[in-house]
């Protein structure tokens, strides 16, 4: 299994926040469902697939502050 350079995986990182926050939050989960589809057609491989996503909710973390709109009047 290859992996991505950690160069790469910065800037893809942060093209995925840009495209989710392109979709909005009504069409997040849609879009994310369709991405991980998309990329598992590119892996063909089902057991690889199912393991990454296993993987990714492993230690999964909550979202941090910077994260969350805040509020008005903080």
């Amino acid at each position: 299994m290859t992996s991505l350079a950690p160069d790469a995986r910065d800037r893809l990182y942060a093209e995925c926040a840009r495209a989710i926050t392109t979709a909005g939050s009504e069409c997040e989960p849609l879009f994310l469902a369709r991405l991980a589809l998309l990329l598992f057609e590119q892996v063909a491989d089902e057991a690889r697939c199912r393991q990454a996503l296993q993987d990714a909710l492993h230690d999964l973390p909550l979202p941090s502050l910077s994260a969350t709109p805040s509020l008005q009047g903080d």
